[in-house]
């Protein structure tokens, strides 16, 4: 069954699939945290043209929060991925890496959603990127970087929208003109 994800935000609204099959436990994480409400009311805190779009921090309810993209979802919470087991998120909030499979390795291409992470194992949790270009350096099995980033979805509706959050005007590369999330739902 395909899971659609609606992102409703205060420059409009677009949806992506979700990799279900191929990330049982990143899009089961997303789909927990999406559907509680997590991702409502916080604002992008990282966009970069020709790069990508970062959002997911709990700190960024505030949009000009020093602590924005230093935050995860609770730390040793549980949810269901979608091969149905029970996950637990570490001291962190962090997730099981699902890198190394043949049938996850999908490249981070413009309008895929991708786990963000600080390089550290499971260290991922509630932040991900939304590419705008194709960023090969961070597929997991590309050897250029160290960084291993999961595709876990992609824009399949108004990606427009989401290459004009890129280009808006920044400060630190973060949008001077908040950009709100309004809410994020998963059917």
């Amino acid at each position: 069954m395909t899971q659609i994800a609606t992102f409703t935000t205060s420059m409009g609204t677009f949806k992506a699939e979700l990799y279900t099959t191929q990330m049982p436990i990143t899009c089961g994480n997303f789909i927990d945290l999406a559907n509680s409400g997590f991702y409502d009311g916080i604002h992008f805190h990282r966009v970069i043209p020709n790069f990508m779009n970062q959002f997911g921090c709990p700190h960024a309810k505030d949009p000009n929060s020093q602590r924005a993209g230093t935050g995860g979802p609770s730390p040793n919470s549980t949810f269901r991925g979608c091969d149905g087991q029970t996950y637990k998120r570490n001291a962190d909030g962090g997730i099981p890496d699902e890198v190394g499979k043949e049938h996850q390795r999908i490249t981070n291409a413009p309008g895929t959603l991708s786990m963000a992470n600080t390089g550290r194992p499971e260290s991922g949790g509630s932040q991900f990127f939304i590419n705008v270009n194709h960023n090969s350096f961070l597929d997991w099995f590309d050897r250029s970087s160290p960084s291993a980033h999961p595709v876990f979805g992609k824009v399949t509706e108004n990606y427009e929208l989401v290459e004009k959050i890129s280009k808006v005007q920044t400060r630190n590369d973060n949008p001077v003109q908040p950009i709100k999330m309004i809410s994020v739902r998963v059917a």
